[in-house]
């Protein structure tokens, strides 16, 4: 595995800390985290750029990885992996129930957005493109926003 890009981290970056100020905004807002070992089944661990667990479900102190499936997955762009980011840990990740995947493609300025349309549906059954003139929120999420070009500023 390489090593991200000064771009890769500082996406990953901005993401985090917009979702950690949500977070730290509001009482019972769950908490945004660094890239961690998710487990999504007996043979599958993924490491996502950021995530996001609801309130409830935060990881505590004491406990190891690989942790549970986050409510909220961010991937971030890297030209060895966007394949697979977009096929089969795309289609991994809504099989075992992450509620909503942010793909953060830099070179094209789009955060591209898989979501279910309800908490039981059984699919990302709504896909969303926000580019630079638009502002990133989520049902997840009530009241975070985050304009997206402040996600590609340099």
């Amino acid at each position: 595995m390489n090593e991200p890009s000064w771009l890769h981290g500082r996406w990953l970056f901005v993401i985090g800390l917009a979702l950690e100020e949500w977070t730290r905004a509001g009482p019972a807002r769950g908490r945004a985290g660094p890239p961690i070992d998710v487990q999504l089944d007996d043979e599958t661990v993924y490491q996502p750029d950021v995530v996001w667990f609801a309130g409830g479900r935060v990881p505590q102190h004491g406990d190891r990885s690989p942790y549970p499936v986050p409510d909220l997955v961010v991937e971030i762009r890297s030209p060895s992996t966007w394949r697979f980011d977009i096929g089969r840990k795309k289609e991994s990740y809504e099989l075992h129930g992450v509620g909503e995947l942010w793909l953060v493609d830099g070179p094209a300025e789009v955060v591209s957005v898989f979501r279910r349309s309800t908490p039981r549906a059984p699919r990302f059954d709504v896909s969303l493109d926000f580019n630079p003139g638009e502002t990133l929120t989520s049902p997840l999420l009530p009241g975070f926003e985050l304009p997206v070009r402040e996600v590609f500023a340099d």
